[in-house]
C-alpha cells in the first residue's frame, strides 16, 4: 500500500489508468511532484533500463549496471492526460543535463521517458523535438 496515495504501488492497476515510468535525476523529488497531480493513481521508485535484475543502490551507483533512479507514474486516464505527465517530467528537471541534476551526478541521474505504447512513443519523440529547438534550458548545462 502506498503511504501517501493509499493506492496500491503495484498492478494490476485499475482498468481506466495508464502508466510510464520516467527518470529526472534523483527519484524522491520527482515522486513527490507526481503526487500532487490531481489524477495521479500511484507512483513507485526504483531502478529502470539497466542490465542486471534487481540491482542494489552500491551497483547501480558504479555506473556498470546502465540503470536510471525512475518513478513509475499510474495516472487515471479521465483526469489526465499523457502530455499531462510530460508535462510535469519537463517541470521536475533539466533535460539538457548530463548525467546529473544539480548535485547528484552519475549515470544513474540521467534523463529516460520509458514509454509502453506507441501513441507515448510518439508524444515522447514530439517532445523532444520541441525541447531541442525551444528549450528554456542551456544546452548541457552540466
Amino acid at each position: 500500500m502506498h503511504r501517501v496515495l493509499k493506492t496500491k504501488f503495484h498492478g494490476p492497476f485499475p482498468e481506466n489508468t495508464d502508466q510510464v515510468i520516467v527518470a529526472t535525476g534523483c527519484f524522491w523529488g520527482s515522486e513527490k511532484a507526481f503526487w500532487r497531480m490531481p489524477g495521479v493513481y500511484t507512483t513507485a521508485v526504483g531502478y529502470s533500463g539497466g542490465k542486471k535484475d534487481n540491482p542494489t543502490y552500491e551497483q547501480v551507483c558504479s555506473g556498470r549496471t546502465g540503470h536510471t533512479e525512475a518513478v513509475l507514474v499510474v495516472w487515471d486516464k479521465d483526469r489526465l492526460s499523457f502530455t499531462d505527465i510530460v508535462r510535469m517530467y519537463l517541470q521536475c528537471h533539466n533535460p539538457t543535463q548530463v548525467n546529473g541534476q544539480g548535485n547528484d551526478h552519475g549515470t544513474q541521474y540521467r534523463t529516460a521517458l520509458y514509454y509502453n505504447t506507441e501513441e507515448q512513443k510518439k508524444s515522447c519523440r514530439s517532445s523532444n523535438s520541441f525541447i531541442r529547438k525551444k528549450s528554456r534550458w542551456k544546452e548541457n548545462s552540466n
